[in-house]
């Protein structure tokens, strides 16, 4: 009898993502048993989606708003999109340059499927979101990872970026703010990419999830700091701004024919989200400016007391991030195996914090200590974990 199997891309998908999660997974299971477990070891925020938001999807339910949904997205949903966009950067955006998806994850794919064939080369930084490896994987693309360590803060640098290209290249990937480090590449390495990539053919893309989440200066988005558009992706959504994770929504600006691309593309593949959904996101981003502001105020408070009270101990040390929810702390004089580290932390101390390795080399011998927590737990949980290192 000959054996059923599996294609090749559900091979390729078959890795052991095991190290990054397993504490987090572990801890969950502790909590559920009833141990005293500060959990800082996931991106979900704790907020609760604004009630406004949550009144307006109720209302669009009850007036049907239930039915099949353009593969494109809902008009109105789009025109907030082009207006948000519009306002954040010199260039006028159509609704035409929108499309939207369940998700920043599945705009990214999408996105990256109609730009790439297998064999094509794609420019990625390191430490990047773990979500991004899965999907150059079953796209059976070429990543080429380009360094950004601690002592750049971070941040890539122009030279860097350059050298990676080759004539096999035909995506540029960059993500700011980013996760896991909330480090901001400038305005000037952005134009100086953007009018690099133009000249060289090149599809520049940006993850910008994090782009309402900045502190001490302004995001500044790829569409502002590029003169011409026709190569440009920015990519964006609520589940971070607008405490919207469960919520799936995400959207990609881009040229109008590469919208058409992904318009057939998602035909086949999501066929659309819900309307009411895409109706109460509609409404966030044009009644957002009072509770994104508190939020983003609440997240800088705790990003304080967390960077304040690590920098103050003696075996620890971490760059304050420019934005996002997450602090990046080094342990490397404690343990170089961030693994072990985040293990015997949870062992020992009942917190939970992410091994660096997880999101690439750069970030070995760091953890990822989450901001979804309040003042109070954060506390804890890092006078535990300086305990723990003492």
């Amino acid at each position: 009898m000959k054996t059923p199997t599996y294609s090749q891309l559900a091979h390729r998908l078959e890795t052991d993502d095991a190290p990054g999660w397993a504490v987090h997974s572990r801890a969950l299971s502790l909590q559920r048993s009833g141990e005293d477990v500060v959990v800082l070891s996931i991106g979900d925020p704790d907020f609760r989606t604004p009630e406004p938001i949550v009144d307006n999807a109720i209302s669009h339910l009850r007036v049907g708003r239930t039915h099949y949904s353009p593969a494109l997205g809902e008009l109105n949903l789009r025109r907030a999109v082009a207006d948000y966009e519009s306002r954040v950067s010199p260039h006028n955006c159509s609704i035409d340059e929108v499309a939207i998806f369940a998700g920043v994850t599945s705009a990214i794919h999408s996105v990256l499927a109609c730009l790439l064939d297998a064999g094509d080369e794609i420019v990625l930084v390191d430490p990047q979101y773990v979500g991004y490896e899965p999907i150059i994987r079953a796209l059976d693309v070429v990543p080429v990872v380009v360094d950004a360590p601690a002592h750049q803060g971070f941040v890539p640098t122009y030279d860097s970026l350059v050298a990676a290209v080759t004539d096999k290249t035909q995506v540029m990937f960059l993500n700011t703010p980013a996760n896991p480090t909330g480090s901001i590449i400038g305005l000037d390495v952005l134009k100086q990419l953007a009018a690099f990539c133009q000249q060289r053919g090149i599809w520049l893309v940006c993850d910008e999830v994090y782009s309402m989440f900045t502190y001490e200066r302004p995001h500044t988005s790829l569409r502002t700091a590029a003169e011409q558009l026709d190569n440009l992706v920015v990519i964006d959504g609520l589940s971070k701004s607008h405490a919207m994770s469960g919520w799936r929504m995400g959207w990609a600006v881009a040229p109008k024919a590469l919208i058409e691309h992904l318009g057939r593309f998602a035909t086949m593949s999501m066929f659309g989200c819900p309307q009411f959904i895409q109706d109460a996101s509609a409404f966030a981003l044009n009644n957002d400016e009072y509770y994104v502001r508190d939020m983003c105020d609440i997240y800088r408070k705790r990003r304080d007391v967390v960077c304040d009270l690590v920098n103050a101990s003696a075996s620890l040390s971490c760059i304050v991030p420019e934005a996002g929810m997450f602090v990046m702390v080094d342990v490397s004089r404690v343990n170089a195996d961030d693994v072990l580290f985040a293990e015997s932390l949870l062992t020992e101390k009942r917190v939970s914090v992410l091994p660096g390795s997880a999101f690439g080399n750069t970030t070995r011998g760091h953890v990822r200590v989450s901001l979804v927590q309040p003042v109070e737990q954060l506390q804890t949980g890092c006078q535990r974990l300086i305990e723990f290192t003492s």
